[in-house]
C-alpha cells in the first residue's frame, strides 16, 4: 500500500470525516471515462439520467474497472478493513447553469445500512471547483449521530427525496472540495455535505463509489445487492453482483433493473414514491 493514504490523510478522515485530494487516475484516463459517458449519451440522444445514473458498474466496463482500482482499494482498506463490498455507484452530472444542487444531508440517514464505517470515494471526471458546484463538507459532523432531515421533493435538488438537514448550516464553515480530473475525495457516511448549482459554462461530471465492510446489514429490505471487490464475505448479507464483459450487456440490463429496484425501495423508504428522478 505504498501509494495509499498518508498518515495525515487518515488522521484527517478520522478527525474531520473526509480527506482529499487523492490522485487515482491520470487526467487522460479520467477524460476517457468522461468520453465513454458522453459517447453513450450521444447515441441515446439525451444525458445519462434516472436509474442509469445508479449502479453504473453493472452497465459500463470502465466503471467495473474503476471500483476495483488498486489505488482506491488500498486506501479504502486503510479506512474500513480488508473485506470490502461496493454497495452502489452514482454518476453525478451538473449541466451549465441548470440550477440543480444537492442540499445539506447525511448519507447515513436514508441508506438503511447498519454500520458507520462506510466511505464514499468521489472521483472527478471533470474539474470540480466552487464555480461549477463542487462538494462542500462540514468538518467533524460525522462524530455525532444522524441528525433530523426533512424531505423537500424540490425539483432542482438532485437527491432522491430532496432530503435536507433541518439544522442550520453556516456555509462559511464549510470546506470546498476542489478536485482535478482523476483526483478523488473520501467522506464518511455521517458527514454533512452538499453542493451548489453549476454557475460555469462547462459540465461537472463525477462518479461516487460507496464502499461498505462485508459485515454490513441492510435494514430496509430483505434482499439487497453488492459487489465483492476485495477480501472475503463471511456474512452473506448481500446478493453478490457479477461483472459485465461489455457495456450495456442485455443480461446486465435485467440485473440492473432488479438491483436498482431494490435501491429505490431503500432510498424511498417510508414514502409513496417508487421511481428515480433525473
Amino acid at each position: 500500500m505504498s501509494n495509499a493514504l498518508s498518515d495525515d490523510m487518515i488522521r484527517d478522515y478520522r478527525e474531520s470525516g473526509y480527506c482529499f485530494p487523492y490522485r487515482v487516475l491520470p487526467e487522460a484516463e479520467a477524460q476517457s471515462y468522461r468520453d465513454a459517458i458522453e459517447v453513450y449519451e450521444r447515441a441515446q440522444g439525451k444525458p445519462l439520467a434516472g436509474k442509469y445514473r445508479y449502479k453504473v458498474h453493472l452497465l459500463f466496463t470502465w466503471a467495473r474497472d474503476l471500483i476495483r482500482h488498486p489505488k482506491i482499494l488500498d486506501a479504502v482498506e486503510q479506512l474500513i478493513g480488508q473485506n470490502i463490498l461496493v454497495w452502489t455507484t452514482n454518476v453525478y452530472l451538473k449541466e451549465p447553469h441548470d440550477g440543480r444542487y444537492i442540499s445539506w444531508h447525511q448519507d447515513k440517514a436514508h441508506w438503511g445500512l447498519d454500520v458507520d464505517d462506510i466511505v464514499t470515494v468521489w472521483v472527478a471526471l471533470s474539474p470540480s471547483n466552487r464555480r461549477n458546484g463542487c462538494m462542500q463538507f462540514v468538518a467533524g459532523t460525522h462524530l455525532g449521530g444522524v441528525t433530523e432531515h426533512t424531505d423537500t421533493w424540490e425539483s432542482n435538488n438532485i437527491l432522491t427525496r430532496g432530503q435536507t438537514i433541518k439544522a442550520h448550516v453556516d456555509p462559511d464553515t464549510s470546506i470546498a472540495v476542489e478536485l482535478k480530473p482523476g483526483e478523488a475525495s473520501f467522506h464518511h457516511v455521517k458527514l454533512w455535505h452538499g453542493s451548489d448549482p453549476n454557475q460555469s459554462n462547462e459540465r461537472r461530471i463525477s462518479i461516487a463509489i460507496r464502499y461498505i465492510p462485508t459485515r454490513t446489514r441492510q435494514l430496509y429490505v430483505e434482499k439487497d445487492f453488492a459487489t465483492l471487490v476485495r477480501g472475503e464475505d463471511a456474512f452473506g448479507n448481500f446478493e453478490h453482483e457479477p461483472s459485465p464483459e461489455i457495456d450495456m450487456a442485455p443480461e446486465f440490463l435485467q440485473l440492473h433493473d432488479e438491483t436498482t429496484t431494490a435501491q429505490q425501495r431503500i432510498l424511498y423508504h417510508d414514502t409513496d414514491k417508487t421511481e428515480y428522478g433525473s
